[in-house]
């Protein structure tokens, strides 16, 4: 059997109109109270299920990926984010990521986008109740304490992002993310490798 190649098509970002909604919030106001929480769920719950959403425009040919930012804060801090959010119970992960996607960037009111989900670019496990994690399970490691799939969403040809107001909702050109962890992080920084298995075709 012959591998085919994954298309994905990609549109230009000025196809795209930019509203503002409510702000939304995290639901631990800290790092150390995200584990806490995650730890306190864990002997209910098991591992966490989170997906991340992959959300792709391009400009001149050039592929970009939508991020959320927030920041710059007092002490000059910027953080990125792909539209996050943990399953429920039992939910599915297609449906799940749909959800996200469009409560973090959907319209308030109204009917929601038709989000198409793609295909899954990679998955990363957490180990412990702490920031390292893994684009592999850890031999040794048999209850991770989280599981991160990250879903490429196939933009419509033209829709309204409604951006939370304490976020901007920035395009960034994937050779800027390449290999640049300090910058966005491990997870984000990995992305142009993940996605060098798709053929992109600029609409």
């Amino acid at each position: 059997m012959s591998w085919r190649e994954r298309q994905i098509n990609l549109y230009p970002l000025e196809n795209y109109t930019f509203g503002t909604k409510d702000s939304m919030y995290e639901k631990d106001k800290t790092v150390e109270a995200r584990f806490q929480r995650m730890k306190d769920e864990f002997a209910t719950l098991g591992t966490r299920k989170t997906i991340e959403c992959v959300l792709l425009v391009h400009q001149h040919r050039l592929p970009h990926l939508l991020l959320l930012q927030l920041g710059p804060s007092a002490s000059g801090t910027v953080f990125f984010k792909l539209p996050s959010g943990e399953l429920s119970q039992g939910e599915d992960e297609i449906e799940g990521a749909k959800r996200i996607v469009q409560a973090t960037l959907g319209k308030p009111d109204g009917p929601p986008t038709n989000w198409m989900v793609a295909d899954c670019v990679s998955q990363w496990w957490r180990p412990n109740f702490e920031a390292p994690q893994y684009p592999y399970l850890p031999a040794h490691v048999t209850k991770p304490k989280e599981l991160k799939k990250l879903f490429i969403v196939q933009l419509p040809e033209k829709t309204l992002f409604s951006v939370p107001r304490n976020y901007k909702l920035v395009a960034a050109p994937l050779f800027e993310l390449y290999e640049n962890s300090s910058g966005y992080g491990p997870v984000i920084s990995s992305l142009p490798q993940c996605l060098s298995k798709f053929n992109f075709s600029y609409m």
